[in-house]
């Protein structure tokens, strides 16, 4: 089962790109695992919820990191789904 992240921003988010760089060079060489990038521009539910915080970082409901990545919580996360998969 792959684990799907989701990082809620907007085009041209300079934290966004760093937040991103740092999550792929944290997940280098983890498989599956799936980076979804959703803007949040033009949905209100969206805006009203992230858009001070951006960028996001989430899997499913589960907030992991907001403006810089949180790799402590990000790889806690990863031991945790490890041994719920395992």
């Amino acid at each position: 089962m792959a684990i799907e992240f989701t990082i809620y921003g907007r085009p041209g988010c300079h934290l966004c790109d760093v937040l991103t760089a740092d999550l792929a060079a944290l997940l280098e060489g983890m498989d599956p695992v799936v980076v979804r990038h959703v803007n949040i521009d033009g949905v209100p539910d969206l805006v009203a919820r992230y858009a001070l915080r951006i960028p996001v970082l989430a899997v499913g409901e589960e907030e992991l990191s907001e403006y810089r990545l949180d790799e402590p919580r990000v790889r806690e996360f990863l031991a945790r789904f490890v041994n719920e998969a395992g």
